[in-house]
């Protein structure tokens, strides 16, 4: 989708600050974090959500985690990190592509702080 910010940027279209790449998903720097290490995890093909995915994509959603895994432990986040999938309008879903959080480098326990 050419107005679509992540698809911009799998596409090499925008900058980023890639962290990993591979055929089917790419993360990046957030460029807004909202802890001090917080990285985006997306599928370089457009699903506007996890709403979009049905059982075939099963495998990608397999992969999608398992790239935050690869992050987490590159990321000196061995102590730990929260993911979270935004999804939809009332889920604070703000860019319309599907697309993982990572976040962490500091304590991440509730409250916030």
């Amino acid at each position: 989708m050419s107005d679509c910010l992540f698809c911009r940027i799998a596409s090499g279209e925008i900058p980023a600050q890639v962290l990993y790449e591979d055929e089917e998903v790419m993360a990046f720097r957030d460029i807004n974090p909202q802890a001090p290490v917080h990285i985006l995890v997306i599928p370089k093909n457009h699903y506007t959500s996890l709403l979009d995915l049905t059982e075939r994509d099963q495998e990608l959603l397999a992969h999608l985690l398992l790239t935050v895994k690869k992050l987490g432990s590159r990321s000196d986040l061995e102590g730990g990190f929260r993911t979270v999938i935004n999804t939809g309008d009332d889920g604070g879903q703000w860019v319309k592509h599907l697309h993982l959080h990572v976040l962490g480098g500091r304590p991440m326990g509730w409250p916030p702080g």
